[in-house]
């Protein structure tokens, strides 16, 4: 599928003032948005971008501050940690 989207021209200037392709630029900048809303996976993303390996993937996610481990994630940990706890807790009071 192609996308065409238009940009004012002095906005395109400014953007485009760090070298990169605004069609890559744009492109990346959807990938990390949907990986960051969970929508895509990190395969997905690979594919999207071209990427041809997990450890490219990271490097670019690390490039672009994207965090893999998200607070989500350490919570949801947390939460499981504290019910495993729990449970072994109780096996040991009866």
């Amino acid at each position: 599928m192609q996308i065409t989207v238009e940009i004012p021209d002095d906005l395109a200037a400014v953007l485009a003032s760090s070298g990169q392709e605004l069609s890559r630029a744009a492109l990346e900048a959807i990938g990390l948005e949907f990986y960051r809303q969970r929508r895509l996976s990190g395969y997905q993303l690979r594919r999207l971008l071209g990427i041809q390996s997990r450890f490219a993937l990271d490097a670019f996610l690390k490039d672009h501050q994207v965090e893999k481990y998200t607070a989500a994630d350490f919570e949801h940990d947390l939460a499981t940690i504290r019910e495993f706890e729990d449970k072994r807790d109780i096996k040991r009071s009866a």
